[in-house]
């Protein structure tokens, strides 16, 4: 890895840079233009070093939404994945994907080489957010999940931090410009830590966690989004 790329990734001046793009800039904009709900917070409070974020993928709103809900701490040096070919292809692009997220390029074609690698940053202790859908989904349904980011968690010996986001999809779907007006409700949920089991394969390990992040939807949906069960009819003459 280049020593440039590589000091980007982990020098405290670049990390004072996006503290002040992410927390001040970024997140009280997207928090403006959504209702946000963080729920599980103190699930991450002994994990420290090294670990692989893992979310469902909805929206662009999910990498400010995740970074803004995260603890500064587990922020300040987390690298988040992102496609190569539309990311990293225009030089604008590329410059503030990298202040606002410490991006690195992840190539989903599989014919260009990365000047980056996940494995590398894990391995010299940056944390990373990855998508395993390889993409956002078009209706909010989860997606099936490449392998790779359970198989880098598990062959580095870090944890994965599953993370379902909520109500992405509809506040800022695919093919939309901007958030829809409204401020409409959103939400973010961290789930238990998980680490690979001894012998576990990466494909079961990849299931177990795409398994944490449906559980994290299904229990959680209607707190944030505010669904709330109609209140069955009172026959007639019954009113006491």
């Amino acid at each position: 890895m280049p020593s440039a790329i590589r000091g980007r990734f982990t020098s405290s001046s670049h990390a004072a840079a996006r503290f002040i793009a992410q927390r001040g800039l970024l997140k009280p904009l997207v928090w403006s233009l959504t209702s946000v709900t963080v729920l599980g917070r103190e699930r991450l409070a002994d994990v420290e070093d090294a670990y692989v974020v893992v979310a469902n993928h909805t929206s662009h709103l999910d990498t400010p939404l995740i970074l803004g809900a995260l603890p500064r701490r587990l922020a300040r040096y987390l690298a988040v994945g992102a496609a190569a070919d539309y990311f990293f292809d225009v030089w604008r692009r590329r410059g503030l994907t990298a202040l606002f997220f410490n991006a690195f390029p992840v190539d989903r074609t599989g014919t260009n080489a990365r000047a980056v690698s996940a494995k590398a940053l894990l391995n010299r202790g940056v944390p990373l957010l990855i998508f395993p859908e390889g993409t956002r989904s078009r209706d909010g349904s989860l997606g099936a999940f490449k392998p790779g980011a359970a198989a880098l968690a598990s062959s580095a010996g870090v944890p994965v931090l599953p993370v379902a986001v909520i109500g992405a999809h509809a506040a800022h779907p695919r093919g939309s410009n901007w958030p829809k007006p409204g401020r409409l409700p959103v939400g973010v949920v961290f789930g238990e830590p998980l680490t690979a089991f001894p012998g576990e394969s990466r494909s079961e390990f990849t299931e177990r966690v795409r398994s944490a992040i449906r559980t994290l939807t299904e229990e959680n949906s209607d707190r944030i989004l505010g669904v709330r069960t109609t209140p069955r009819p009172t026959p007639e003459g019954d009113r006491s």
